[in-house]
């Protein structure tokens, strides 16, 4: 019996409570609903079609039988809308992905995290929601995980109870099972968003404010050497990416990244690399530190690398400073000095060296630091900016550039960066441009 049969087969099990229409409660009458059909179609069948065909046919089939089902009596207490979200729901759990499909096809939800049975909840305009609707077995979240891996080739079970994907359209995936999660089986899938695709898309969503983006277009043009920091889901990627978008379309980038998530559409000269895990057996693992490495032999102009979080960091800086100048990174900081620490710390896994060696490395390699940040009602900006310089005692010096007060809302120029001056006399800036610029803090 397969797994969805088993699913089936439950919820008809249990679907003997639900004969009447005691408070038209739709949890209920879902399961009876499924059982109705599981008597009309007979569960081999239902699963058949499920099965052996596109998604969209098999919603379209069961959707006529659905709508028969409920024609026939039994339900008559039911207004439309009922029935046309009863039919949908039932879809979804057959067909779909169940309580989250829902989500998942809503653009405004951007996570939803499903935390075993009986708890649900979603992320909509940065804050945190509670769904309606759960799922009633750790088998239904199985099912489902099962449906979200099976085109990928992955696989979740008892001797590899972790999985990390990337969907078809983007999506990122993280599912955890038994031992390891505790209350049932954990899954999380951070949607992708398409929208944002360049600094100008930030500043009409009020991520940062058009001067301070066009500063940091210069610095990309300028072909500095940046560091994105921030805490989880301050907005990193979507500043990287957005900061990636300013590369001159003639030079060739290589991206590294665990899951792919870089945009570069319209950029004719991208080279996207993904690491790959390892095998059931414990082979044929490639790392960042792999591709980075790797990145090296393939002529790059400029090496973008998702995100830095172990030994790779190493490989990375050296690269910046050989001739890569313009590549660019994130990493996990809550500011531009944790950003620092976390950088040499990453350094020394990668290369047993005394800190002030590494840090010297840091100080050449990187030319900023520029930090993200989700703020308490949702919103994301990017807010500091720290030029990176070497220290009188050889150490990392962190100039800031451009400051954001929280309170107020408001960003402040400091300074004008070292870069900008050279820009302009090599001719990679436009001097009228800058003059313009100027103008707006006269």
């Amino acid at each position: 019996m397969s797994l969805l049969e088993r699913v089936l087969a439950a919820d008809v099990q249990d679907a003997g409570a639900a004969d009447g229409l005691e408070g038209l409660s739709l949890a209920p009458m879902r399961k009876r609903l499924k059982r109705d059909l599981v008597d009309r179609l007979g569960l081999a069948a239902v699963a058949s079609v499920v099965g052996g065909e596109a998604a969209e046919r098999s919603r379209s089939e069961l959707a006529v039988t659905l709508q028969a089902i409920l024609n026939d009596g039994g339900y008559e207490g039911m207004d439309q809308a009922m029935r046309s979200r009863l039919v949908t729901d039932v879809l979804d759990e057959v067909v779909g992905l169940g309580p989250i499909q829902s989500l998942l096809d809503d653009p405004s939800v951007t996570e939803v995290m499903v935390n075993g049975c009986g708890s649900l909840f979603f992320e909509r305009g940065g804050r945190l929601e509670e769904a309606e609707r759960v799922f009633d077995s750790a088998e239904q979240i199985m099912l489902v995980v099962d449906r979200i891996l099976a085109p990928l080739g992955r696989r979740l079970d008892e001797t590899s109870p972790i999985v990390n994907a990337r969907l078809a359209n983007g999506d990122r995936v993280n599912a955890v099972i038994a031992p390891i999660a505790i209350d049932g089986p954990v899954v999380t899938i951070r949607k992708f968003s398409g929208r944002v695709h360049s600094l100008r898309h930030l500043v009409e969503l009020g991520s940062l404010p058009a001067w301070y983006a066009q500063l940091l277009s210069w610095a990309v043009r300028a072909r500095q050497d940046i560091a994105v920091a921030g805490g989880t889901g301050s907005g990193k990627t979507t500043l990287l990416n957005a900061l990636s978008r300013e590369i001159d379309p003639a030079e060739r980038i290589i991206t590294i990244e665990d899951s792919a998530e870089l945009s570069f559409d319209e950029h004719p000269h991208v080279v996207r690399l993904e690491t790959r895990d390892p095998s059931l057996e414990g082979r044929g693992q490639v790392s960042i530190r792999d591709l980075v490495t790797n990145s090296l032999r393939m002529r790059p102009d400029r090496i973008i690398v998702g995100e830095v979080r172990g030994e790779e960091c190493i490989d990375m800086l050296q690269a910046m400073n050989t001739g890569h100048d313009g590549s660019m990174t994130t990493l996990h900081a809550g500011t531009e000095d944790e950003a620092v620490l976390r950088l040499v710390l990453m350094a020394r896994f990668g290369m047993d060296l005394p800190a002030q060696i590494v840090e010297e490395q840091i100080a050449t390699a990187l030319d900023f630091v520029v930090m993200g940040r989700r703020l308490p009602r949702g919103a994301r900006r990017v807010t500091s900016a720290s030029a990176v310089s070497r220290s009188a005692d050889g150490g990392v010096a962190l100039d800031p550039i451009v400051t954001y007060d929280e309170g107020e809302d408001h960003w402040t120029l400091v300074k004008e960066p070292a870069f900008l001056e050279e820009a302009l006399e090599t001719g990679l800036i436009d001097s009228g441009e800058v003059a313009r610029w100027r103008r707006a803090f006269s």
